[in-house]
């Protein structure tokens, strides 16, 4: 108990204190929230960006795990192989690599640039994505940048919208036609 008399570990066990009548109790508080981290790409082979992305996403969700966890959250994480523009369609999946939250992209604009080791798989020039952050363009997302859309997802602020119903761009058709070439 506190000096007021209250007894905040009755009320952190969700048991309503006499002292203290507009405490508000959440009865939900044992109930696990969940988050889900998608991770697409096309390739973790050769593809120098898409290798990076997953490194550098492992490495925010390494830091922010316990406070998530500590916050009530269950963390799951998907990472999914592109492999076919049937597939591609069916995620919504506009550029590689690309994170999702709970299902919104942490970046809408797609903007990509020459990617050299794609083009060494595709065996033609192929671009992908590039992420933007505080004025600058990654080729791999900053750790800052994914730590902080992982906790603006969880603690507020603005949340792009989910984007649905987009063309699969011709850049990603080129790459799967020509992953269907070299394998004949």
């Amino acid at each position: 108990m506190n000096k007021s008399g209250c007894d905040y570990q009755n009320i952190d066990k969700g048991i309503a204190s006499k002292c203290c009548p507009n405490t508000t109790v959440n009865e939900d508080s044992g109930k696990k929230k969940r988050l889900l981290i998608e991770f697409m790409y096309i390739d973790l082979q050769v593809c120098v960006r898409c290798m990076g992305t997953d490194t550098v996403l492992e490495e925010a969700i390494a830091e922010v795990t316990s406070v998530l966890k500590a916050a009530g959250y269950e963390i799951e994480v998907r990472k999914i192989l592109v492999t076919s523009e049937k597939q591609a369609e069916a995620l919504n999946f506009i550029s590689s690599p690309t994170i999702r939250i709970n299902g919104q992209d942490i970046q809408l604009d797609a903007k990509e640039s020459l990617c050299e080791s794609c083009g060494d798989v595709a065996g033609e020039d192929i671009d992908c994505r590039v992420w933007s952050w505080e004025g600058k363009e990654y080729s791999q997302p900053p750790k800052a940048m994914l730590v902080d859309a992982l906790l603006r997802h969880v603690y507020g602020g603005r949340q792009p919208a989910a984007q649905a119903g987009r063309a699969i761009p011709e850049n990603l058709k080129r790459f799967f036609a020509a992953k269907r070439k070299m394998r004949l």
